[in-house]
């Protein structure tokens, strides 16, 4: 249960971090932000590990950097971001 709230908390910092530093305004709900954040720490670890078995996830940086090419992925396939 703890490891749910730490990933919910983790998100959410992360997603706020990713909406600040990408260029322009990112209208979202607070839920999508936690979403955008768990997905970016995701998607950082996956590449971070490059494909190994034992995933982990990965740090606030690359979580940040993950989210923000989330948020451009969304824009640029037209995602109501």
């Amino acid at each position: 249960m703890l490891n749910i709230i730490g990933a919910i908390v983790s998100g959410l910092v992360i997603g706020i971090l990713a909406r600040y530093f990408y260029p322009g305004p990112v209208p979202m709900s607070w839920l999508a932000t936690i979403l955008l954040g768990v997905a970016g720490s995701l998607v950082a670890g996956l590449v971070t590990t490059r494909g190994r078995r034992d995933f982990e996830r990965a740090g606030c940086l690359a979580s940040v950097i993950g989210a923000i090419v989330l948020i451009f992925i969304g824009r640029a396939i037209g995602i109501g971001m």
